[in-house]
């Protein structure tokens, strides 16, 4: 369960311990799950490596690019391996590329090679993709929220798919934050969401499954910062009204007087969140 204590002290952050596991946790993009779809195929354990194609997931943030990439990896049971553009150079390509070649003649393991914002590579890094996918020693799934036709060098999308992904619906996120909510994974219950709250983050994800995530825990947080601090009162107070001598002790201590209410509103906005015990 996650306790006050947890949720305050930098664990991995709630969107990211949300990530669904199988394609059946996935919220929205129903127009690329369908049954047959490439995406649905490339997460097939049953499917053989031959019929899976790259892609390329092209899509505002927040609309599940990762998520996708990762819950197809799990489901699938491929070898997954993660770059960012941002960090990795040809270098890294080259090394990804004879280890799935490796992994492919010794074991008969299939590659699937995440590259988050393709659009960071320059020409020259992503010309250094093209062997691998040409010859199937990986499957690509790159991500991007630039328009692929100017990011992305032609002949490497000549030999992807490309997928377009839409901004979530309030419905969408709804769900997201419902399971966020109540999920082990998440806040397990450890707060109670009020109507008006979850609207309002619903509103301000604006399609964004990240930024409403990223919302619930920081008021979450603050929620149960403040539940501690009411505990910790309360804990105080029954110290100072208990002591031998009774009236005599409580005149001892004239701070007594200064005591704080331990009924504190434990919420972010409008006692819309509060903790439950």
């Amino acid at each position: 369960m996650t306790s006050p204590a947890a949720l305050l002290s930098g664990q991995t952050p709630l969107a990211v311990r949300m990530r669904p596991v199988s394609l059946d946790e996935v919220a929205g993009q129903r127009h690329l799950l369908r049954a047959g779809s490439p995406i649905v195929a490339l997460a097939d354990p049953e499917a053989n490596s031959p019929g899976a194609v790259s892609i390329i997931l092209w899509g505002p943030p927040g609309t599940g690019k990762t998520t996708l990439a990762q819950a197809i990896a799990r489901s699938s049971g491929r070898r997954f391996v993660e770059l960012s553009a941002i960090t990795a150079g040809v270098k890294d390509v080259r090394e990804v590329m004879q280890e799935a070649i490796t992994q492919r003649d010794l074991y008969g393991q299939t590659t699937i090679l995440f590259l988050d914002e393709i659009h960071r590579f320059t020409k020259a890094q992503q010309d250094a993709l093209l062997p691998g996918v040409e010859n199937g020693w990986v499957i690509l799934i790159a991500a991007t929220t630039e328009n692929p036709s100017f990011s992305v060098i032609s002949p490497l999308l000549s030999r992807s798919l490309l997928l377009t992904l839409q901004p979530l619906t309030d419905d969408d996120i709804g769900v997201l934050v419902d399971r966020a909510v109540s999920d082990a994974r998440g806040l397990n219950g450890a707060v109670v969401l009020s109507d008006e709250a979850r609207a309002s983050l619903v509103r301000l994800a604006s399609g964004d499954a990240r930024r409403a995530l990223t919302g619930l825990e920081a008021g979450a947080a603050v929620a149960l910062s403040h539940a501690t601090s009411a505990e910790r009162d309360a804990g105080e107070d029954e110290g100072d009204a208990t002591a031998e001598g009774g009236e005599s002790y409580r005149r001892s201590r004239p701070t007594t007087s200064r005591r704080r209410s331990t009924k504190r509103c434990c919420a972010t906005t409008g006692r819309a969140m509060s903790t439950t015990t």
